[in-house]
């Protein structure tokens, strides 16, 4: 059995992608780390801008870049019955070009997903931000059966608002969060399922293509699964 059919039977997340066209979704292994790390070592954002609330893209490009894989590090394990944390590389035309990523907590009684993000200086503006947001949408609701899913940005942190609203999310208020010791308002974004399901056309409209979904029902699966034996 090759490696990798061996660590998706083990580990159902590692072989989860979605794809719709030329923009794609996929479990960060470690060949698409370094590169990723790497990326973001290149820039993500102008020097006087912070759109995290740990500024981890602050310091050197190695520094940068070693904040990149110490975190996907960190996170991997985390998936469980109760919560998970599932970073997704974005694959522009195969080459990587950011991080997607899905955070739950109290996944079965919620059924909520928050979504986070960033591109790579070089592929902003080109509307790839959009489309992975979309695609991120549609694995939480179609693949995974989100309720809800919440996502939120500084409100200096124009091109992210700007997702956010085309996307289709509805303003959820605002509230304070410490960044680099100054209390900074930070903007919340919900989508509920319903209006997921009612903007569901327009998304697929603006992908332009079908979306193909993989290791989605082995990963939902385990979970359930899991949580189902917990409950016995």
């Amino acid at each position: 059995m090759p490696h990798t059919d061996a660590l998706a039977r083990l580990w159902p997340a590692s072989a989860v992608s979605v794809r719709a066209g030329d923009l794609e979704l996929r479990w960060i292994d470690d060949a698409l780390l370094v590169q990723l790390a790497e990326l973001a070592g290149r820039g993500i954002h102008d020097p006087e801008m912070m759109p995290f609330e740990h500024p981890w893209s602050r310091g050197t490009a190695e520094e940068v870049a070693r904040s990149v894989l110490t975190f996907q590090w960190g996170i991997r394990n985390r998936i469980s019955p109760d919560a998970f944390v599932l970073e997704f590389a974005v694959l522009h035309d195969g080459i990587p070009a950011g991080v997607q990523g899905l955070t739950a907590n109290e996944w079965p009684v919620l059924r909520r997903v928050t979504t986070g993000s960033w591109l790579g200086h070089a592929h902003q503006g080109r509307g790839i931000g959009t489309r992975m947001r979309m695609l991120a949408l549609h694995f939480a609701f179609e693949g995974l059966g989100a309720r809800e899913a919440t996502s939120g940005a500084f409100v200096d942190n124009a091109p992210s608002n700007a997702v956010s609203q085309r996307v289709g999310y509805e303003a959820d208020g605002a509230f304070h969060v410490a960044r680099e010791g100054v209390p900074v308002l930070h903007n919340r974004f919900v989508m509920s399922r319903e209006r997921w399901e009612s903007l569901r056309g327009d998304h697929a409209a603006a992908l332009g293509t079908p979306i193909e979904m993989r290791g989605v029902e082995a990963f939902r699966s385990s979970i359930e699964t899991s949580s189902e034996h917990l409950r016995t």
